[in-house]
């Protein structure tokens, strides 16, 4: 080949993936990758074609082989994403109370523009170079980024959209919320995919991350009264903030369980992202030991649920919202969620997935509806304070729900499980969420908590 960079990337994957390549029965290796060349694709280093057959770049891949060039697995980088990803986790819990209830003292702009902006420079990091020290960096970027835009970023667009939303409409905007943002990371893979090879991946993004800082700052107006300014320092500011909302939070924590309704719908939220966050950490692993689907299967499967969630979060939920509340919209959602997790777990044959993500379009109407359920009950000055909080319950249902998943998913697919049941896991997130459907169906209707709610936001 004249190409020097593909030389370069076949004689590496040569070396290093040679025993995910198959062999004709004369020996010799099937060169589907000279085959795909002769046919006009085009692919560079560090893009993992095994599967997909297409130039899409994976991150960890790129990273795997800055810090191990000579592995077939780069058991490090696995490493310092996990440690990654668990301190993000862990802090995130709470951090999340802290600036979302800030936006609702210092205004929503401000805040949307400060958790939005971390999520660029990480990039820029990579942008710039790939040497070992740029990923170090990388790394610790990104886990400061994860704990202050990962989750709060959709609270706070949520309690600007309750700012300006009727009551009765808000669970519709809050879909369409929830919808865009499932379109933008189907928009984001699809274009990762298809954009030429030689594009440089990481420079296109960064254009594209400064985009939504921009536009808010030139064209978002402010929603929530600021608190007034004082000549204290911005130090004394923060750590002054930060103790009165430890306090705020600790009180409303208290009060919480005493009151049914909020101990309900709370319990509701944590059991769902327990469950619905556990199958997401062990599918992929699942299905291609299980059914024995490769990568390309699996990404297909996944994203057809991404679809047929957008499709239901922008189209179908605000058409229901016209005929029943947010208490049946969320109970449909986890009774879809329930039955989700039990095909996935019974599936005996390849073809069984498609069907069970057929019910993508429903179990999609969860988190809108307890958002808005918790919107409606709380007061126009609240609303920050009251999804920071819905957050903080959600990060920790993530943070635990993959440390007791992954081990319980590994025994069962292993020859040590005591009994053969390859999909016991995801039974077990079923029957979690089965515990949330059977909390959510005796809740009051949504108008009797607002006494309750304002009762803990005051605290």
């Amino acid at each position: 080949m004249l190409d020097h960079n593909w030389n370069i990337a076949m004689s590496e994957e040569f070396n290093v993936l040679t025993k995910q390549h198959k062999y004709m029965e004369n020996g010799d290796m099937e060169r589907h990758k000279a085959r795909l060349v002769v046919n006009g694709k085009s692919q560079q280093f560090g893009v993992d074609c095994d599967e997909t057959l297409s130039p899409c770049p994976f991150l960890m891949e790129v990273i795997s082989r800055v810090l191990c060039p000579e592995e077939s697995t780069c058991s490090y980088a696995l490493y310092l994403n996990s440690l990654q990803k668990t301190l993000a986790g862990l802090l995130m819990i709470p951090v999340l109370p802290i600036l979302c209830e800030l936006s609702d003292e210092y205004g929503r702009k401000p805040l949307l523009l400060l958790t939005m902006s971390t999520s660029i420079f990480p990039v820029v990091l990579l942008a710039i170079s790939k040497s070992k020290a740029f990923i170090y960096a990388y790394f610790a970027l990104r886990c400061l980024s994860y704990i202050l835009s990962l989750r709060s970023v959709f609270c706070i667009a949520i309690a600007y959209a309750a700012d300006v939303v009727e009551d009765d409409k808000r669970v519709a905007a809050f879909s369409w919320i929830t919808g865009v943002m499932s379109a933008s990371y189907i928009l984001g893979s699809l274009l990762a995919k298809f954009i030429p090879g030689k594009i440089h991946y990481f420079q296109l993004s960064i254009p594209l991350l400064i985009m939504p800082p921009l536009f808010i700052q030139l064209f978002v107006a402010e929603t929530a009264r600021r608190a007034p300014m004082t000549k204290q320092s911005l130090w004394s500011i923060f750590f002054k903030s930060i103790r009165e909302r430890y306090s705020s939070i600790k009180c409303a924590a208290a009060v919480i369980f005493t009151k049914p309704n909020l101990r309900g719908i709370y319990l509701v939220s944590f059991l769902y992202e327990f469950g619905i966050s556990g199958i997401s950490s062990v599918l992929l692993f699942y299905m291609k030991d299980a059914l024995n689907l490769n990568g390309s299967k699996v990404s297909e499967t996944l994203m057809i649920v991404q679809v047929g969630s957008v499709f239901s979060q922008m189209l179908i939920v605000p058409v229901i919202n016209t005929l029943t509340g947010e208490k049946a919209i969320l109970s449909m959602g986890l009774l879809a969620s329930v039955t989700y997790a039990f095909f996935y777990s019974l599936a005996w044959a390849t073809w069984l997935p498609y069907i069970s993500v057929s019910l993508g379009l429903a179990y999609g109407f969860v988190k809108p509806s307890i958002c808005a359920i918790i919107s409606r009950a709380s007061s126009s000055n609240d609303q920050g304070r009251a999804q920071g909080f819905l957050a903080a319950v959600d990060s920790i249902a993530g943070f635990v729900s993959p440390l007791i998943m992954t081990p319980l998913t590994q025994w069962f697919l292993s020859n040590k499980a005591p009994f053969d049941c390859k999909g016991f896991s995801l039974i077990f997130a079923a029957f979690v969420m089965m515990v949330a459907l059977f909390v959510a169906m005796p809740l009051k209707p949504e108008t009797t908590w607002n006494h309750d709610l304002k009762v803990v936001l005051l605290t």
